[in-house]
């Protein structure tokens, strides 16, 4: 009995951050009355939550990184494995959206991304971000899931028929460079989903270990698919002319891509009420006891929202704020807090093979944090937000209108 009581505690390799979460949800979360989402209503959350606003700069951190090692580190974050961001994408790709409506001019209220934030924050972000059970953000989870899929079929179509006419540069495929560590953070910031864990956990209703782990294994495991084929297409089409932002890259006379954009800027509003209700969660359990009345949960709620917006209208560099994300929010959630709770609470001996593996990925994300972040404020990327690529310019225009399918 004793040796079964203990086995009982016993936690699982950090290694394995699927069961690491999945123990965590129990261990630190006792068990209660189920909510009201199914398996794949919860599995469309947890999708949603990974793919979110970071996968728009995998193409970047595949450039960071040089091809080949990008391409390992994005898997190997995957299997280890905020909201100012959402509001930077939507100011950035919605006005390249309307700019393409004729009679749209430069001077026209929709072309200021500032005036886009506000009205998509107010319509749509703010009444979504104000429902108490995030189980009501399925439906709007599978919608987002849907997008996502044309946005990478899109994404496949521009790499192989933009691609010749980008410029070459030199060493593309270059196996390492020197800011790979710049790139694990930005990898990290598109799949972290660990703060949305317990809201998720406790919406299902039947919360146990087997559902969960079926859960996040089905739902990393298509994450990691849709972002390795978004990031390689990505890279492949713009190489070193890659920015933060792949849509950055796209010419604004091309329609498909605007297309895509429309449909990005759409996700990124349906998946920023699933960080809100993460951030007001925290602030509910930490200052209210866990229970917020009506006022205060309104209260809270657009004080969140407000203060992320109010920084995204004066900050636009999305390269950045990905990078600065990652490194100081997403790699402890992913490297650090984990593999610290694990140490503290394992009872096996220093030199256990799990002990050891997880004072390794301690040691590594330390690491990541440390020197992504010095390096990120030395050299920090050159945003070229709302500048036409050299490949737009009109000398190219024939070329590419006879290369491109109709939309």
């Amino acid at each position: 009995m004793e040796q079964h009581a203990r086995q009982e505690r016993q936690l699982p390799s950090p290694a394995h951050q699927i069961e690491t979460d999945d123990r965590t949800a129990l261990v630190c979360k006792p068990r209660t009355k189920g909510g009201n989402s199914d398996l794949p209503s919860a599995g469309f959350n947890v999708i949603n939550s990974i793919i979110g606003s970071g996968i728009i700069g995998l193409p970047y951190s595949m450039k960071e990184a040089g091809f080949p090692l990008g391409v390992l580190l994005l898997v190997g974050v995957a299997y280890i494995t905020a909201m100012i961001s959402y509001n930077i994408i939507t100011g950035d790709t919605l006005t390249k959206v309307f700019q393409t409506i004729p009679g749209v001019g430069p001077d026209n209220l929709l072309t200021y991304r500032q005036v886009i934030i506000l009205c998509t924050t107010i319509i749509f972000t703010l009444p979504m971000s104000l429902y108490r059970d995030i189980a009501k953000l399925a439906k709007v989870s599978f919608i987002s899931l849907i997008l996502t899929a044309v946005i990478l079929v899109i994404v496949m179509i521009r790499a192989a028929t933009l691609s010749p006419l980008v410029p070459k540069t030199e060493n593309a495929w270059i196996f390492a460079k020197s800011n790979a560590i710049q790139a694990i953070g930005v990898m990290s910031f598109a799949f972290i989903c660990h703060h949305n864990s317990f809201l998720i956990y406790g919406s299902l209703e039947e919360p146990n270990l087997s559902n969960w782990s079926r859960i996040t294994h089905v739902s990393v495991s298509l994450a990691l698919f849709i972002s390795v084929v978004f990031a390689v297409c990505g890279y492949v089409t713009f190489t070193g002319y890659t920015e933060g932002d792949i849509f950055e890259n796209y010419c604004r006379d091309d329609d498909l891509a605007t297309f895509g954009r429309f449909c990005y800027g759409v996700t990124i509003i349906l998946t920023f009420p699933i960080e809100c209700f993460v951030t007001r969660e925290v602030i509910s359990n930490v200052f209210f006891s866990g229970t917020l009345t009506t006022i205060l949960h309104v209260a809270v709620t657009v004080i969140v929202v407000a203060l992320a917006t109010i920084i995204s209208l004066v900050y636009d560099c999305l390269g950045i704020v990905l990078e600065l994300n990652g490194i100081l929010s997403a790699t402890p959630l992913v490297f650090i807090i984990p593999t610290a709770c694990y140490l503290k609470l394992s009872e096996e001996r220093w030199n256990h093979s799990d002990n050891l593996i997880s004072g390794l990925i301690l040691t590594v994300g330390v690491l990541v944090m440390t020197v992504g972040f010095v390096m990120t404020i030395l050299h920090p990327q050159q945003c070229s937000h709302g500048k036409e690529m050299v490949y737009c310019f009109p000398n190219n225009a024939s070329l590419y209108n006879s290369t491109l399918p109709p939309f």
